[in-house]
C-alpha cells in the first residue's frame, strides 16, 4: 500500500525467463501484488514468476494487448502500474509516478521515455518508429504526446472500465492512451522515465508491428 492505496503491478509475458526474476525481485515492498500474465509461453516465466510470489494469469489468445486484457481487470488493487518483463521499463521509478499522479490530481499517467537517459536501451530504427507514431498520434488526436509507445503506465483502476479497448494486438498501448485522452473525466499527462536495455531476446517485429500501430491509429480515429 502506498499513499493509502492498493497498488497492483500487471506483466504481461512471453519467453521472458531471462528478465521476469529481475522486475519482481526488484519491485518495492509497497507492491500489494503482482500479476503476471503468461501469454503462452515455452520457457519457464510462469514457473519462476510463481515461485517469487506472482499471481499469474495464463492467457491463451495470442497479443500483447490480449494479455492485458486479461491482467488489468483481474488486478485487485486501487492503482494499476505496468511493465514489461524483460526489465527495460524502471521498477524502481513506481513511486515516482504514482506520486506525480497524485501531486498533479490525475487518473492516468504514461511514462515517457524520450529523451532517452541510456541512448543504447534502444536501437535506432526503434526510436525513429516511435517518432513516427507519435507524430502520427499528434496529427489525429491533436494532443502534445510524448511517447505515444510506452508500456509503462499508471492509473486508478477504477478508470480502465470506461475505456472502449479493441485491440488485442501491440497497438493495445497507444489505444489505451488515446482512449485515456478522449475521455472526458480522466486526466491524463506523462511523466518522464528511465528505459533500460532489455534483458533476454528481443521480441518485436519492428516493421510488422511498427505498420500495425501506424494503420491502428488511423482506424481508431475515423472508426471509432
Amino acid at each position: 500500500m502506498y499513499r493509502e492505496r492498493t497498488v497492483s503491478a500487471v506483466i504481461p509475458c512471453y519467453n521472458e525467463e531471462e528478465g521476469i526474476a529481475h522486475v519482481i525481485e526488484s519491485m518495492p515492498d509497497f507492491v500489494d501484488e503482482v500479476v503476471v500474465v503468461d501469454n503462452n509461453s515455452t520457457d519457464r516465466t510462469a514457473e519462476i514468476a510463481t515461485k517469487l510470489g506472482a499471481r499469474v494469469i495464463h492467457e491463451k489468445r495470442k497479443g500483447y494487448g490480449a494479455a492485458y486484457k486479461a491482467g488489468i481487470p483481474a488486478a485487485k488493487s486501487d492503482i494499476i502500474v505496468t511493465m514489461d518483463g524483460d526489465g527495460t521499463y524502471p521498477v524502481e521509478e513506481i513511486k515516482d509516478l504514482i506520486d506525480y499522479m497524485f501531486e498533479k490530481d490525475l487518473d492516468f499517467v504514461s511514462g515517457c521515455r524520450f529523451p532517452l537517459k541510456n541512448a543504447e536501451a534502444m536501437h535506432f530504427l526503434n526510436k525513429l518508429g516511435n517518432t513516427i507514431l507519435t507524430l502520427e498520434m499528434l496529427i489525429l488526436y491533436a494532443r502534445n504526446i510524448r511517447d505515444s509507445q510506452s508500456g509503462m503506465w499508471c492509473f486508478k483502476s477504477e478508470v480502465y472500465p470506461k475505456f472502449k479497448m479493441t485491440s488485442d494486438g501491440m497497438p493495445f498501448s497507444e489505444e489505451l492512451k488515446i482512449e485515456a485522452i478522449l475521455a472526458k473525466d480522466v486526466k491524463f499527462d506523462e511523466y518522464h522515465i528511465t528505459y533500460h536495455q532489455r534483458i533476454g531476446e528481443v521480441k518485436l517485429n519492428m516493421w510488422a508491428d511498427g505498420f500495425e500501430n501506424l494503420f491502428f491509429l488511423a482506424k481508431k480515429r475515423f472508426f471509432r
